[in-house]
């Protein structure tokens, strides 16, 4: 059972102390306690909104607006009974309040008491109110887009599961947030109302029971009354008017990594230039007559002051890491001197042969956006899809290498495996990234552009128009989650590219860590590693995860005779692996696939062909178009219900309908009656003929 905290208690036992301050009587000094009290609960409220980083982290704040309003009422309520009752005496520190706000002058105080209030109502109040109405019906709006963006980066393995479980609260919570404190705000303006109705009722009270029951004259009762009125006033107007301020700033406050504090710091010291100029145009309002001159030149020393220490300190900030490449340069110009005499050493030139496995390369503009001296999280994001892949797929991403290339275009970068290019992406690094879901209700302004990982349209949108874009139903990405993104997508259809003789022999030693009877016994016993490379390969190539290796080597082991032919064997482990591949192509316990006809299968049956390097498909091109021809109608008519086309053929047929597809529709899945769960639904949505 979990452990309730003590302070819970406390603020259940306060709500309920609160409500009966509206029955119950209190004497003066426990009235004044209660009034300090509530200037420091507020003066607490104000500061934890200036603290907190986004909204989410105060997300009680609506109910505390409640009680602190119920709080303030209360108290009201309180010292109108003891004003009323008591001559106006109604503990020292309304009495403090209203002396030294009137300072002797009735009407003055009264003036500066109602400029309070209105200030509190018509400027703070309905100025929260406004903003928490609109960022409670943009969240609500934005829900949608946000949810998507989510999902897209889970699949993408920029998130795991727990932190996109996480995101989604977070955006409920959010969206909730806003919510209450669209309604809460209401509490605000009602008790600015209520304010100035108590203080009218207060005087006007003080008034009647003074001279009518009290037999004093208009002015004594005008002095005593007025001070205990605008001191009451004062005591719940400066509580009110600090949760107003609280409640302003945390619905206009942007999720940032900062408090207020250091981003108003931050950003006001941004830039040294606004501030000089600032001090120079203060500075020239000595050349109006009459103005205060001491004053003007004391604000102008200090901005002028102030703006060229920042701008000082900013240039030596900058001047710090150019040095770094200056010293490079220096360096590589030396080596390129010993160039000639490093390289007579033929072993040296060895070394330049070997290939990376993966590498990117940026042009110049790209480069903040992976470097992590400029607090880039790429490196972050690649650990994270390492693992995400990992646990997914079985197998290890090996090192990317990063690299600049000055032949690129300032905004593109390519992607290389085994040295070669294979994909090519160009990115906004300042904007970002709007992807067309195909449901949007509105249309936003952008540069048209491609999606590079999926081929979805998009455009590249300022981040002011972010917000907008999300309520319309675009799915907006930033531009590192763009590179991330096309990189994971990239390693997906080349795994089996990056799959070598060394890490099979890595994965075959973490088999012997909890299994090392199975991995001995296999390899190289029953099957040869490259022959296990051939089919982990063959398997990873049409998206079947490798991770299950126990029953990989089990079914290799129970089909020894089929282990010299790699393409055979691959098709005994997909169907020992039928679990996974129902878990990876079904949704929802049923599968939609297009079917073969039995012309079409036999066709292709009474077409393979064996020589002594074994088994091969001879379909002559006529047949072989038109079945791909009748194929691509049925992929067209099912397009909408089916975004990846699953082909659903039989065992024998396969593995030649797979191999035939690869260099037509190589997104394209062939699966096998066998390879799928007998409780799983197969819904046939279209059939290949020959006719």
């Amino acid at each position: 059972m979990k452990k309730l905290n003590p302070f819970s208690h406390v603020v259940s036992l306060f709500v309920i102390l609160v409500i009966s301050l509206i029955i119950i009587p209190l004497p003066a000094p426990l009235l004044d306690m209660m009034f300090i009290l509530n200037i420091s609960l507020s003066l607490i409220i104000l500061l934890l909104t200036m603290y907190i980083k986004n909204a989410l982290e105060f997300s009680v704040f609506p109910s505390i607006l409640l009680i602190t309003t119920l709080f303030r009422l209360a108290l009201n309520i309180s010292s109108t009974r003891l004003i009323l009752s008591h001559s106006g005496q109604a503990g020292q520190v309304i009495k403090t309040f209203g002396s030294f706000v009137l300072q002797g002058n009735i009407v003055v105080g009264f003036v500066v008491f109602l400029i309070i209030v209105l200030v509190q109502f018509l400027v703070i109040t309905k100025g929260a109110e406004r903003v928490s109405e609109v960022a409670a019906r943009f969240r609500l709006d934005a829900m949608p887009g946000k949810q998507m963006a989510i999902d897209a980066d889970l699949n993408s393995g920029l998130i795991d599961e727990q932190g996109a479980r996480q995101r989604r609260e977070d955006v409920q919570r959010e969206a909730e947030f806003y919510g209450s404190m669209d309604g809460a705000s209401k509490f605000v303006k009602g008790d600015a109302i209520m304010s100035i109705v108590i203080t009218f009722i207060n005087f006007i009270g003080g008034l009647i029971v003074g001279m009518v029951q009290g037999g004093q004259s208009f002015s004594d009762v005008l002095n005593v009354y007025s001070i205990a009125t605008v001191g009451d006033g004062l005591v719940s107007q400066v509580p009110a008017l600090l949760i107003s301020t609280a409640t302003g700033m945390i619905v206009t406050r942007a999720a940032s990594n900062s408090t207020l504090g250091e981003d108003v710091s931050h950003q006001f010291t941004a830039q040294p230039m606004v501030i000089l100029l600032t001090g120079f145009g203060i500075l020239a309002l000595n050349l109006i007559p009459g103005m205060p001159h001491v004053q003007l030149i004391l604000v102008a020393a200090f901005l002028i002051g102030s703006g060229m220490a920042l701008r000082k300190r900013i240039e030596q900030s900058a001047a710090q890491p150019a040095a770094q490449p200056a010293g490079a340069g220096a360096a590589a110009a030396m080596q390129a001197g010993d160039d000639t005499a490093y390289y007579k050493d033929i072993d040296h030139i060895y070394n330049l042969l070997p290939l990376d496995a993966i590498e990117m390369e940026f042009g110049y503009s790209l480069i903040p956006l992976v470097d992590e001296s400029n607090g880039s999280t790429f490196t972050e994001r690649l650990v994270s899809f390492r693992k995400q892949f990992a646990m997914e797929m079985g197998m290890v991403v090996p090192s990317i290498r990063l690299r600049d290339n000055g032949l690129l275009n300032p905004n593109q970068y390519v992607i290389k495996i085994r040295g070669e290019e294979v994909a090519r992406g160009e990115i906004l690094i300042d904007y970002y990234l709007a992807l067309d879901p195909g449901n949007l209700t509105g249309e936003i302004d952008g540069i048209d552009t491609i999606e590079p990982a999926y081929g979805i349209p998009s455009k590249w949108i300022t981040p002011d128009k972010k917000d907008m874009a999300e309520i319309y139903g675009y799915t907006v990405i930033d531009p590192l989650s763009v590179v991330v993104t096309h990189l994971s997508e990239t390693v997906r259809r080349h795994a089996d590219e990056l799959l070598s003789r060394q890490e099979v022999g890595r994965i075959l030693e973490s088999v012997k860590s909890y299994d090392a009877s199975l991995a001995a016994d296999e390899v190289p016993n029953v099957i040869t590693q490259s022959n296990l490379q051939k089919v982990l390969c063959s398997l990873l190539k049409e998206g079947v995860p490798i991770r299950d290796m126990e029953t990989i080597l089990e079914t290799v082991s129970n089909n020894a005779a089929a282990a010299r032919d790699p393409d055979m064997m691959t098709e005994y482990v997909r169907q020992a692996l039928h679990r996974t591949i129902t878990r990876k192509w079904a949704e929802g316990g049923q599968i939609q696939v297009i079917t073969l006809d039995s012309e079409v299968e036999k066709t292709i049956i009474s077409s393979i062909s064996k020589n002594e390097h074994g088994t091969y498909l001879s379909l002559d091109p006529r047949t072989t178009q038109k079945i791909i021809t009748r194929l691509t109608d049925c992929i067209a008519k099912v397009r909408d219900v089916m975004s990846t086309p699953v082909i659903l053929t039989s065992p024998v047929v396969r593995i030649y309908f797979s191999k035939l597809l690869q260099q037509f529709y190589p997104k394209a899945v062939v699966l096998s009656f066998n390879e799928l769960d007998n409780d799983i639904k197969i819904q046939a949505v279209a059939n290949v003929t020959l006719e």
